[in-house]
């Protein structure tokens, strides 16, 4: 069993020296392949300096001379960043914003400024951040601290306009850039807080106010309208009482009219009318009258001059009836 054992070493020893060049072959052959991750592109550099870039998939390289410098990422990326910043009025703020940045494009000279520009990607990250932040100092320095929290908007087209060159002379592109969260002092977040109380109460006593006004000139145009009703029944049952009247006075004119006619058709003599009128309207004094004594002139001048007044009124109505 040893002696087929030493055979079998002997074989192998054997066939290694005899066929050396050939695993030598196949070595080099299979140290120049390599496959590049979907997503990456690899960058070859031969002596240190740069000789091409290399697609995804199953890759070939000159063995030994040839090297796999780096593997760029073109997929998105993103960080997270807190800083502070102090405004015109020297108040602090403090942001919480979220980075998105990708490579520009493939292009070969694109990813050859990405794999050159910076030693790591620790050391692109730093830069960024850095050049984010400066932007973002730069422009809340300008503002005052009531300014800041509506222009967020603002922000953050202010700092893609002025790091877009920078980026791209780096390889980059900014995507997007959100400002999360904006926070002041404690010290400023009373202050905020007192001024916001003191704005709903007073908006809440303008509300009752405004409310109260309403109110009393609501009432008011009610009783103003209620005045005007009253006014206009007033006025119509005064014309109305009116118009009774006159229609009052125009039946009786027109009723001594045709009975003092008819007395002259019967050849009587109409101071019996005037006389009936006369007791008649004693009779009403004294059946419907409101006060306790009646003042009448009972003599016959008192009665004969009472008595051509009402025939003088007949006259009067009379003719009126004939012009009509």
């Amino acid at each position: 069993m040893f002696l087929l054992q030493d055979n079998n070493g002997g074989i192998i020893v054997d066939f290694i020296s005899n066929y050396w060049w050939l695993l030598l072959i196949l070595f080099i052959i299979f140290s120049g392949l390599f496959t590049i991750n979907q997503g990456y592109i690899g960058v070859i550099t031969m002596f240190g300096k740069y000789r091409r870039i290399v697609r995804p998939g199953l890759n070939i390289k000159i063995p030994i001379l040839e090297q796999v410098f780096k593997k760029v990422s073109i997929q998105n990326r993103s960080v997270e960043m807190e800083f502070q910043a102090v405004t015109q009025d020297q108040a602090n703020v403090y942001f919480k914003t979220m980075l998105l940045y990708s490579v520009q494009n493939a292009d070969e000279e694109t990813i050859k400024r990405v794999a050159f520009k910076f030693i790591t990607d620790r050391d692109l990250m730093q830069a960024l951040v850095k050049t984010i932040e400066g932007n973002i100092r730069s422009y809340v320095a300008t503002r005052k601290q009531a300014e800041v929290l509506g222009l967020r908007r603002e922000i953050v087209e202010y700092v893609k306009v002025e790091i877009d060159a920078i980026l791209e002379s780096w390889g980059y592109h900014l995507q997007d850039l959100q400002i999360n969260d904006i926070t002041f002092d404690k010290v400023i977040l009373d202050s905020m807080s007192r001024v916001v109380a003191s704005n709903n109460l007073k908006a809440a006593a303008e509300n009752e106010g405004q409310a109260t006004l309403i109110t009393k000139t609501k009432n008011a145009e009610a009783e103003g309208n209620a005045v005007k009703i009253a006014a206009e029944a007033e006025r119509e049952a005064a014309r109305l009482r009116g118009q009774g009247v006159a229609l009052f006075r125009q039946e009786v004119a027109k009723g001594m009219s045709e009975a003092a006619d008819q007395m002259k058709q019967a050849n009587l003599d109409t101071n019996v009318i005037l006389f009936s009128m006369w007791t008649e309207a004693v009779k009403n004094f004294a059946e419907y009258g409101r006060g306790n004594v009646i003042f009448l002139d009972g003599s016959p001048d008192g009665m004969e001059n009472t008595m051509k007044q009402i025939q003088a009124l007949m006259v009067k109505q009379a003719g009126t009836s004939d012009i009509k």
